[in-house]
């Protein structure tokens, strides 16, 4: 549900079908062209095997203020990071964005698919020594679909999947009657609505992860607003929060797997203009920034210059009732043959992106069968041609029997957003006579605001997965849906994703030939959205500092396994 803003700590999260678990779904691919690999990335089996060296310190850059570090209340991409990075769940993600151990030791789940139950390790302790328990879980879990507390994230993730949590947040049922409970100190059961393939790791989603009752009742309104309101049961613990300036994260001496933690202590700055990162990182104040497009010729054959890749997804949102031209399908599919995808991502961008080819994005999600990836086994939806958008638009102005037809686009009124913006608008005008794109440049949260009324014509949009599984994107455009918001509708549509997630989710191998359909049917036929590059961050990363890494989703980059070998 992440709606990406362009900071360097991206938004992000999480769930890998049980098999897909098993067998693929590594987020960490290197560039197209395989000559810039993401030097940042290293396992942590190689991390073990190494030496660390030097002081365990690191300093990197936020371009924004944390605006809470509460689970129940994070809605950004600064929070999921250093909340993932203090507070840990019942699973964790490693280098290859597959599940390992956090609270959880193990976990099982009933023949139907209903009832899961997590066994909690022993030696897991919160750092004012509580230890951590199934009720830190159930407290939660709870205060996140408790009306009053407002999470905005809670009501989306656990409605519909834990028993009665929509039914909480309606206010239709007492708290009390969530599906989650503690069956002992260190024994979680949770009851599902129905099976749900990738719920088991939905749960390192931060909305999922534990709070001390005790400790959050006794600061009230001020938990986790300063370092001293923090409570950490994660790798690292805050010590220091400097308010629009920067926050320091500390090694939690008492984390259960603290013999992994090398680093002693990140310091993290906001810097929010990049030459202002790439000076302080040549003057060695700072060991990470990222790059846009006028720095990245100049550092791309440096050592430090690395291209962290992340499945999100850049597109255009068509909002079908807002404008009579995007009711008209060919018009739909003139706009999307209309850009050319390379030329935004090597000119404009000049950061690693790529041309989108579908929905859901590359080194994303595997086949549950193989380790083929999600978007190699259904091939390219999207593309651009020139003569393709001509055609279609002329059969989409014959059809409106206008001559003259003037869009509005919106996106946001950063830096990059407007380069990005100007690209379309020319695009779209020089290829496709008659047509007027008016241009509507907002702030981020106004954006999201105009997004969710549905007061847009077309959107450039953002999208990050929540968990990993094509259901993250695919079940966005289901009619009525809460991210549709682009009055879309297609019977044929919501029966593929109903399916795929009620009779075939138990059922891997058909329930993916099922989202598969659903992407065609989306994309190639209805042209509902038009996807156009998958996001990737170009930075300078100091090559002393070894075994961070990306995952899929959640923090854009995990700290845990990082260490200094100077």
């Amino acid at each position: 549900m992440r709606k990406h803003q362009s900071l360097w700590l991206l938004f992000t999260l999480f769930a890998v079908l049980i098999l897909a678990a098993c067998s693929g779904g590594d987020s960490d691919a290197n560039t197209e062209n395989g000559e810039e690999s993401d030097s940042t990335e290293q396992s942590s089996e190689d991390t073990e095997s190494s030496e660390a060296s030097g002081t365990q310190e690191i300093t990197v850059t936020a371009k924004s203020e944390i605006p809470s570090m509460d689970p129940s209340l994070i809605t950004d991409s600064v929070g999921f990071q250093w909340a993932g990075e203090t507070i840990e769940g019942l699973y964790r993600l490693d280098e290859n964005s597959q599940l390992t151990e956090g609270m959880a030791v193990d976990s099982s789940v009933s023949e139907d698919g209903l009832t899961w139950t997590f066994n909690l390790r022993e030696d897991a302790v919160w750092s004012n020594g509580d230890p951590v328990t199934a009720d830190d879980f159930v407290y939660s879990w709870r205060r996140a679909v408790d009306p009053e507390v407002g999470s905005e994230y809670g009501p989306y993730f656990l409605g519909g999947v834990v028993k009665n949590a929509s039914a909480v947040s309606n206010g239709e049922a007492d708290i009390e009657e969530l599906g989650v409970k503690a069956v002992d100190e260190k024994t979680l059961e949770v009851q599902l609505e129905k099976p749900v393939p990738y719920f088991q790791s939905m749960t390192v989603f931060v909305t999922f992860m534990p709070l001390n009752q005790k400790f959050v009742e006794e600061h009230g309104d001020k938990f986790a607003t300063e370092a001293e309101y923090t409570l950490s049961n994660g790798p690292f613990k805050m010590t220091e929060w400097n308010h629009g300036e920067g926050w320091t994260v500390e090694k939690n001496e008492d984390y259960w797997d603290a013999d992994a933690v090398q680093l002693k202590k990140i310091d993290a700055k906001v810097i929010k203009e990049i030459a202002t990162g790439v000076n302080l990182y040549e003057s060695d104040q700072i060991d990470q920034t990222e790059l846009n497009a006028e720095f990245v010729d100049k550092y791309r054959t440096e050592e430090a210059f690395n291209i962290a890749e992340k499945p999100y997804l850049y597109f255009l949102k068509f909002n079908q009732d807002a404008n009579e031209a995007l009711a008209n399908v060919d018009a739909r599919k003139a706009i999307s043959y209309a850009i050319d995808r390379q030329s935004l991502v090597d000119v404009i961008l000049n950061d690693g992106s790529v041309p989108a080819e579908g929905y859901v994005p590359s080194n994303f999600v595997s086949m549950p069968d193989s380790e083929e990836d999600f978007r190699d086994a259904q091939g390219p939806l999207v593309e651009s041609s020139e003569d393709k958008a001509k055609e279609h638009w002329s059969k989409a102005k014959e059809a409106l029997g206008q001559d003259e037809v003037t869009i509005e686009l919106m996106g946001d009124d950063t830096g990059t957003s407007k380069n990005v913006m100007a690209y379309y608008k020319d695009q779209l005008e020089s290829k496709l006579d008659g047509l007027t794109i008016k241009v509507v440049e907002v702030p981020f949260k106004e954006r999201v605001r105009r997004d969710s009324a549905s007061e847009f014509e077309i959107e450039a949009a953002t999208w990050g997965p929540d968990y990993v599984d094509p259901n993250t994107y695919l079940n966005m455009y289901l009619t009525d849906g809460q991210n549709n918001n682009m009055n879309y509708s297609n019977p044929d549509y919501d029966a593929l994703i109903e399916k795929a997630n009620g009779e075939l989710a138990q059922k891997p191998d058909e329930r993916y030939e099922a989202f598969l359909e659903a992407e065609q049917l989306l994309l190639t036929e209805d042209a509902a959205v038009a996807p156009i590059y998958q996001d990737a961050k170009a930075q300078l990363f100091r090559p002393s500092i070894k075994g961070v890494f990306t995952t899929a989703t959640g923090p854009e980059f995990e700290f845990k396994w990082a260490y200094v070998e100077e």
